[in-house]
């Protein structure tokens, strides 16, 4: 079988600007979404743990409410108690068993009173709870409207770029897959150390894009020549001349149209 021709340095350096034209235009579709994804995972978590919280809140309220109503039948059972003894005071046969059940009669107060006590507590509880569920019920149906308009916000996004991002996506693996691992490598390097992720930049105006130190008239010369690779000594990005950088922008422009 016969070997894949070796592309020359031009051919390798358009293939590596034509690919960070569609690995640029990647990163602009996906910092429209920008931190929208994130938000909605912060949004997703404080929901679910307001939610939680609620249900909490909720069950308190339920025990408290449980809890009243066993200290209210304990005062009933304290009420009958009381009467029991009394009634059998009127038929005792000596001071002490009166005094016996005096002493019952006088604890059996105490439990009611310590019952009412309870509940008085339990009331005041069950209101500062509520308070909280009141605004904890307010503040989740905030957060599901907001997390709702921004579920409905990266739809729209997604659904508005989600053709071009695959065909961007497929471009860049099919061109990715044509260019020497080494030299793919390094491009990825660089693309992931550099900001905007910018790894291949054109000269403009004397100058690598996007950097204000000028670059010497031979070294211009030589990167316009397309005989060797360079890398800019200030940046470390990939140097193109700006003629090879305005064909590919057109090249690339009629793939897309």
């Amino acid at each position: 079988m016969a070997k894949s021709k070796e592309l020359s340095v031009e051919e390798k350096l358009r293939s590596l600007y034509r690919l960070q034209l569609i690995d640029s235009r990647i990163d602009t579709i996906r910092s429209v979404r920008g931190e929208l994804p994130l938000e909605i995972e912060d949004l997703e978590d404080e929901v679910a743990g307001l939610s939680t919280r609620l249900s909490k809140l909720k069950e308190d309220v339920s025990d408290y409410e449980a809890d009243i109503t066993a200290k209210k039948l304990t005062i009933e059972e304290s009420k009958t108690a009381s009467k029991k003894y009394e009634k059998q005071q009127e038929s005792v046969r000596n001071n002490r068993e009166f005094d016996s059940l005096t002493k019952e009669i006088e604890y059996q107060g105490l439990e009611a009173e310590l019952a009412e006590k309870r509940i008085k507590e339990y009331r005041v509880k069950i209101e500062h709870k509520n308070e909280i569920i009141v605004t904890t019920s307010v503040k989740l149906d905030r957060q599901h409207v907001h997390l709702d308009h921004k579920k409905t916000e990266l739809d729209a996004i997604t659904k508005e770029t989600e053709k071009e991002e695959v065909l961007m996506n497929k471009l860049s693996t099919e061109l990715s897959e044509k260019i020497d691992a080494h030299l793919l490598k390094a491009y990825n390097r660089i693309r992931s150390n550099v900001k905007n992720g910018l790894a291949v930049v054109s000269i403009e105006r004397g100058a690598a894009g996007g950097s204000f130190f000028t670059i010497p008239p031979q070294v211009q010369i030589e990167i316009a020549s397309r005989k060797k690779i360079t890398i800019d000594e200030y940046s470390g990005r990939i140097l193109v001349d700006s003629t090879l950088a305005e064909e590919e922008k057109i090249a690339l422009e009629n793939i897309l149209a």
